[in-house]
């Protein structure tokens, strides 16, 4: 595989889970829980709707075919599609989506932190101005997991069954094929593999310190890499492409 065709694939994954989370999240507006968390939520929304426009905008000079990131973002069907399946998993509960949201973010923030020193000069600048905000993203699910996991008993037992239904779907994060591993030899990112680790041994001294058990491994859902996706997606997609479909060529 050439390194032009991997960095496409390698950029279309990244944007594609922060437009597909970020169009989960947006789903909360004038639902959250308290005022300030309502905003909070979609201001962590419209961040990952930043991210996910410089990345796509990128993916389309790097394809060279002349489609910017609204082509990329509306005009793809489903199985063109690469993001993570945990990030289409529907909100559920506050405290289902702050298990959803606190195993993204630190993986977002272990990714992106690597980023920052990518060869490719755009990604990496793209990663600087990214990790300021992830680092928010980071800090405020970690609080809201402390706080529901060592809260009331029925907080507690509640959340735990979020991370236990969700976990099955963080093993989609971490694998890895031939864009990958072309990404990787070109020292534009980072192996996945090295993350993992990290990855468990923090998402475990935060569950502890929530007085919650981390979900043992067992079968992971994969897939996204080839396209393939939860029953989840093509209500989002529905939704995300009306506009487009309905009026071909509308611009904001």
């Amino acid at each position: 595989m050439e390194q032009k065709e991997a960095l496409f694939n390698y950029l279309l994954r990244l944007g594609d889970n922060a437009a597909i989370l970020g169009h989960r999240l947006s789903e909360w507006c004038g639902h959250g829980p308290e005022l300030e968390e309502d905003i909070a939520i979609i201001n962590t929304a419209l961040d990952l709707l930043g991210h996910a426009r410089s990345l796509y905008s990128y993916a389309g000079e790097v394809e060279g075919k002349g489609r910017d990131e609204d082509d990329i973002a509306y005009l793809r069907i489903e199985r063109e599609y690469r993001n993570a399946l945990i990030c289409e998993l529907p909100n559920g509960h506050y405290g289902d989506t702050i298990a959803r949201q606190f195993l993204i973010d630190q993986f977002n923030f272990l990714l992106f932190s690597e980023l920052v020193n990518s060869k490719d000069e755009t990604i990496a600048a793209i990663s600087a101005k990214a990790i300021k905000e992830i680092r928010y993203h980071l800090r405020r699910s970690t609080e809201w997991t402390l706080r529901l996991g060592d809260g009331t008993e029925e907080s507690h037992n509640r959340i735990q069954e979020s991370f236990n239904d969700v976990w099955m779907f963080t093993g989609d994060l971490f694998v890895q094929d031939e864009s990958d591993e072309v990404i990787i030899a070109s020292g534009i990112g980072p192996d996945l593999k090295e993350i993992h680790t990290i990855w468990k041994q923090k998402v475990k001294e935060v569950l502890s310190e929530a007085t919650l058990t981390m979900p043992e491994d067992g079968w992971m859902q994969s897939g996204s890499k080839e396209g393939r996706h939860t029953e989840h997606m093509g209500y989002i997609l529905a939704e995300m492409q009306y506009m487009q479909r309905a009026y071909p060529g509308c611009e904001w």
